[in-house]
């Protein structure tokens, strides 16, 4: 089969691999409709990662087509139509019952180790009866990229609005215009947030965070952004930041931009950042949680939503490519000409 492999930075290929198969008797084989790119991804690419001699399998977002399973499946059939969420998970150990799925027992993240990438003709899915979403078949090819985004990040913004403790009534803060940042707008909104204030400096994404409900927009960095925040709340801050970027910086911001009592959900990938144990963390009794996005966990709750059109996530995809197409598509968003790139099967 056909795969996307990483072989160093901004050396993204699409070669012959041996094709994926079922290993184990809680295996299901997926053949992947649609796959995507994601912000997380442009990490290893800029070289912040260590590769192999065979390289990376990359993707960790996709929906598609279960082909086979193995012989302990119960609850996935060959033939349905199913999300994958970033993480697979058993879905019964004592991490999954709290809604962690990122910290399954039995579980771990796609494209890393030996599970293969999403960003392939088909991949094997380890844990697949606590892993997969069966979805509705028969829908739309409209609704497709809204779908795809319930793998990753609009349940990433998602997690970050309810880490961050969003709730009607409340100012909220979303650091980043990627599309994590984006969704997590959405899920600001979703959650009844009275004020959605945007922190980013790409126009064609800001014009997009306003539409998804976004009612301020910050094109200030640092000191500059954090006196604007104060000076659309009154000087207060917000009570609820949604960091969907990681780095220093927009810790740092995240962390002044909050009120005394605030709180803080950072789903942005951490890469030296520095979260400082007195001032302002400590005497500003802030809350900071927040991490990978157990998205097997929110699904369930978001997908109705996505199927009623009560939210669109999926218009955070901006470039529609085949899988020839990856390595345009890391380019793209590497070089912010593109937001998000869909794979298209």
């Amino acid at each position: 089969m056909r795969a996307a492999m990483m072989h160093g930075p901004g050396d993204v290929r699409v070669e012959n691999v041996p094709d994926a198969k079922i290993n184990e008797p809680t295996d299901a084989l997926i053949r992947v409709t649609r796959a995507s790119v994601c912000g997380s991804d442009l990490w290893p690419y800029r070289g912040f990662a260590e590769f192999s001699e065979t390289g990376i399998p990359m993707g960790h977002e996709a929906i598609g087509v279960v082909e086979a399973v193995g012989t302990s499946v119960q609850n996935i059939n060959v033939g349905d139509f199913v999300a994958m969420p970033f993480a697979y998970s058993d879905g019964t150990c004592a991490h999954c019952q709290a809604g962690i799925h990122t910290s399954c027992i039995h579980g771990g993240f796609f494209g890393i180790g030996v599970v293969g990438g999403a960003q392939a003709e088909a991949i094997r899915i380890p844990q697949s009866d606590g892993t997969l979403v069966p979805l509705p078949g028969g829908l739309d090819s409209a609704v497709m990229p809204s779908l795809l985004t319930l793998t990753d990040v609009m349940a990433t913004g998602h997690h970050a609005a309810v880490t961050a403790r969003v709730s009607p009534g409340k100012i909220a803060a979303v650091v980043g215009d990627g599309a994590v940042g984006l969704c997590g707008v959405i899920a600001a909104k979703r959650l009844g947030a009275e004020q959605i204030i945007l922190l980013g400096r790409q126009p064609d994404r800001l014009e997009l965070g306003k539409s998804f409900g976004a009612t301020d927009i910050v094109t200030e960095r640092g000191e500059e952004a954090v006196e604007r925040v104060r000076q659309l709340t009154g000087g207060y801050g917000v009570h609820s930041v949604l960091e969907c970027v990681g780095t220093d910086l927009s810790m740092q911001t995240a962390l002044d931009i909050a009120r005394p009592g605030g709180a803080i959900g950072r789903v942005g990938v951490p890469h030296d950042v520095t979260i400082p144990a007195a001032s302002p963390t400590f005497f500003k009794n802030l809350t900071i949680s927040g991490g990978p996005a157990p998205a097997r966990a929110y699904i369930g709750e978001l997908l109705p939503d996505v199927l009623e059109g009560r939210v669109e996530p999926g218009r955070v995809f901006d470039l529609v490519t085949n899988l020839d197409g990856v390595p345009d598509g890391y380019r793209a968003m590497n070089e912010r000409a593109a937001i998000k790139a869909i794979i298209e099967f």
